[in-house]
């Protein structure tokens, strides 16, 4: 299965600085894409068609994109592992504090049967937008990852995460220690988009995730939201 997880930071003009929390970026140097160009990027490289909306949901932050995907995979509507394609002017790797070492030390060496549960890693401030979608490559809930980038993204793939011959792998000392148990880590085919022209969907997709994100995009971004469910089946 395919999923196409959007956040509205790609639809800028530049990449916003981090905003402090309950502010705003500012609009000027960062001004959100012309609705025709936003519906064209939907429809031509992505595929989708009004006739046929993706269910799908619109969030504030990016990690609720992982509590969507638990849902849905609970619910056996959503079978592992997917794909999933990360159209965003950030990786989400785990650039910034905690790191990629939290989920690497902290999360690999955890039997598979709990290592999902969300909740402590809420409650230690280990878990949140910017990592989400490392911690549901930990969890080998994706196969296969590609990151579609604004064309002012910069560089932020997370050295610590070993990327080689079109693949992740993600591994750690104390991960090997417990591959008796857990088995080791699959690799994940990773192809990155630092061109999104570039960039065209192999095949249809199965839901649609969107992030407001508003520490790093301008209220006036919301203008869009309008435009991507027109495209979604709100669920």
């Amino acid at each position: 299965m395919r999923v196409l997880d959007i956040d509205l930071d790609f639809f800028l003009a530049d990449c916003c600085p981090l905003a402090e929390p309950g502010e705003r970026p500012v609009l000027s140097g960062h001004e959100p894409w012309a609705p025709e160009r936003v519906r064209a990027f939907l429809e031509e490289p992505c595929g989708l068609s009004k006739a046929r909306p993706l269910p799908g949901r619109i969030f504030d932050t990016h990690d609720k994109a992982l509590v969507f995907w638990q849902e849905r995979i609970r619910e056996g509507r959503l079978t592992l592992p997917f794909s999933v394609t990360h159209v965003d002017a950030h990786s989400d790797l785990g650039i910034g504090f905690p790191g990629p070492g939290a989920v690497l030390n902290g999360v690999l060496p955890v039997q598979l049967s709990c290592r999902d549960d969300l909740a402590p890693y809420y409650a230690r401030k280990q878990l949140d937008e910017a990592n989400y979608l490392l911690f549901a490559l930990a969890f080998r809930y994706i196969d296969r990852l590609e990151n579609v980038r604004n064309p002012k993204s910069r560089r932020d793939f997370p050295r610590e995460i070993l990327y080689e011959n079109g693949s992740i792998h993600l591994t750690s000392f104390a991960a090997r220690l417990l591959e008796g148990i857990n088995g080791p880590e699959p690799e994940i085919l990773y192809e990155e988009f630092s061109d999104y022209t570039a960039f065209f969907t192999k095949g249809p997709y199965d839901y649609m995730t969107v992030a407001i994100s508003p520490r790093y995009a301008p209220k006036e971004a919301e203008a869009l939201l309008p435009i991507f469910r027109e495209y979604m089946e709100e669920i």
